[in-house]
């Protein structure tokens, strides 16, 4: 009564002790029969102890046995214990390398611990403290050379490996026992891992190393992919997987008299051309000596590609390439020499395709009159002072307008008098004078 384990450092061939452990063998049998171990991790690797395995979420908390398990199949809704107890035989010991035994789940909140699914390996000679403890019931008779590599593995703080080992299949090779009922055999094994792990996948291997001709095109992948996004953010890209177009001619190398329509005249003859155009200068017109030529079809580009590089064009010898700008896809080639106009209406800056920048208040607004068409919610500090302003002159007419109403309620005799006395000081004033002169003169005027 053997079971074949396929796991991902290699094969384990174990011999079960049936007549010693029936119980706990026909309980390991049937769960490798129904594929309950399959893609299962080794979850705990102590070096020169254990490697245990069997709880499908890799936790250390899961698993039952195989009557807990139908039970939970059936439509019935039958209640079975999730673990039998142990059997533990004290002619069975961890003397050996390769031992298979049950690990006990301890008693948690009134349930009855026991064996379920949960299996561990011995990695060392001589383990007195697990006899009378755990129940083994198998050796290990083929494939001691695996324990040794599940032995070295590197692990974490929690023994727990950081590469995964995994039970990639299970092969029942002898079976005695004969199946309880509700047993159904499932058509194939399980093709996902039945834990969700984000360690190093059991298939990859973190050390392997690429040809420098691969690392070499990966690394400019990167790169142009980093470019593309840069480029994407300041905005001259329409965005970063963006592809040139294939049926684009560039053309550069040419003679500043060369014009739209000479080279339109030369490439014609490889098929229909959409547009030709040179590019110049935007304030003086000159050719900057480059053009771009689109064709209908990519097979007349590439055919004009072959035939016309090198070509001596108005006496200079062009370069003809597929064209790796983008600009296309956004607006048309900017060819036309545009002059600032003070009275241009659309645009700004004396280019069509700008647009001022727009605020809350903008004076020459279209259906905004000068007064009263101002946001109600939006205030500017030129408002703000000019209120301040109006406010302080109404206060001072206030005040002044207080004042003379407190002048009129006086009454009239209290107002005369002081005009009064000042009417007689100056007739003194003026008496006195009129002596002075008439007393120098001897009393003659």
């Amino acid at each position: 009564m053997s079971v074949l384990f396929e796991t991902s450092l290699g094969d384990i061939v174990i011999d079960l002790e049936t007549e010693a452990c029936p119980k706990t063998c026909e309980n390991f049998l049937k769960l490798c029969k129904v594929y309950y171990y399959n893609l299962n991790a080794f979850f705990n690797v102590s070096k020169d102890f254990l490697a245990q395995a069997g709880d499908p979420t890799a936790t250390g908390t899961g698993g039952e046995s195989i009557w807990s398990y139908l039970a939970s199949q059936s439509p019935n809704g039958m209640r079975v214990p999730r673990y039998f107890p142990p059997e533990i035989n004290p002619k069975l010991k961890h003397t050996q390398k390769g031992t298979v035994s049950m690990a006990v789940a301890p008693s948690l909140e009134g349930n009855k611990g026991g064996c379920g699914s949960q299996f561990f390996i011995t990695l060392g000679d001589h383990i007195d403290y697990l006899d009378g403890k755990h129940t083994v019931f198998g050796h290990v008779v083929e494939g001691l050379e695996t324990l040794d590599k599940l032995n070295e593995v590197f692990v974490d703080q929690d023994s727990r490996p950081f590469k995964d080992v995994r039970i990639r299949h299970v092969i029942v090779l002898d079976d005695p026992f004969p199946d309880p009922p509700g047993l159904n055999v499932p058509p194939s094994s399980p093709t996902r891992p039945p834990d969700n792990s984000t360690r190093i996948a059991e298939d990859e291997d973190p050390l392997a190393t690429l040809p420098e001709e691969d690392e070499e095109r990966i690394r400019r992948e990167k790169a142009a992919a980093a470019s593309a996004l840069t480029l994407e953010m300041v905005g001259d890209l329409p965005f970063a997987n963006v592809r040139p177009p294939e049926n684009v001619l560039f053309v550069c190398k040419l003679n500043p008299v060369t014009r739209d329509e000479d080279l339109e005249l030369i490439f014609s003859r490889f098929g229909t051309i959409m547009s030709c155009h040179v590019i110049r200068d935007k304030k003086t017109g000159d050719s900057l000596q480059y053009a771009f030529i689109e064709f209908d079809k990519r097979e007349e580009a590439e055919q004009a590609y072959f035939k016309m590089q090198n070509v001596l064009v108005d006496d200079r010898r062009i370069w003809v390439d597929f064209s790796q700008s983008v600009a296309k896809s956004n607006r048309s080639w900017s060819n036309e020499i545009v002059k600032p106009n003070r009275h241009q209406q659309g645009g700004f800056g004396g280019r069509e395709d700008l647009e001022q920048t727009r605020r809350y208040r903008v004076d020459n607004h279209p259906g905004r009159s000068s007064k009263g068409g101002d946001y109600g919610m939006v205030f500017d500090v030129s408002d703000r002072s000019e209120r301040h302003g109006s406010r302080k002159r109404s206060r001072s007419r206030e005040r002044d307008s207080t004042r003379r109403k407190r002048s009129r309620s006086r009454s009239p005799e209290s107002s005369s008098r002081p005009k009064d006395t000042s009417r007689n000081r100056d007739r003194e004033r003026r008496r006195s004078k009129s002596r002075e002169r008439y007393s120098g003169r001897g009393g003659r005027y």
